[in-house]
């Protein structure tokens, strides 16, 4: 479990060492989760370690959001005055993702049984 937190962290330090050294538009943690992604792909599977540890962190994804929250409170004021903004960033990017869920559903259903990709 240690290996494979260490892991996922050095993901995310590589994530963000590159979005800093290159400038670039993006979170350090999400460059970093592709480059997770492309290391699991070329691997073709995910370790046994990876796979438990990433199981213990999603169920107790709830605690992750109180700090986000937290920090939404303590900065009501700021907030308020760019609602109209977070308003409509909220309301397409959920758009998005129902959308993208959806057609991602779609396609997966309708795959022949045996084929695996």
């Amino acid at each position: 479990m240690l290996a494979a937190l260490a892991g996922l962290f050095a993901c995310q330090l590589a994530g963000e060492f590159l979005v800093r050294a290159l400038g670039l538009p993006l979170p350090g943690p999400v460059l970093g989760l592709l480059l997770l992604l492309l290391f699991l792909v070329l691997r073709g599977s995910v370790p046994k370690s990876l796979e438990v540890t990433a199981n213990g962190l999603l169920r107790h994804l709830g605690l992750l959001f109180v700090p986000a929250g937290v920090g939404v409170i303590t900065q009501l004021e700021p907030i308020a005055g760019a609602w109209p903004g977070l308003l409509v960033a909220l309301v397409v990017s959920t758009g998005l993702a129902l959308a993208g869920t959806g057609w991602l559903y779609a396609r997966m259903a309708h795959r022949p049984k045996g084929r695996k990709a």
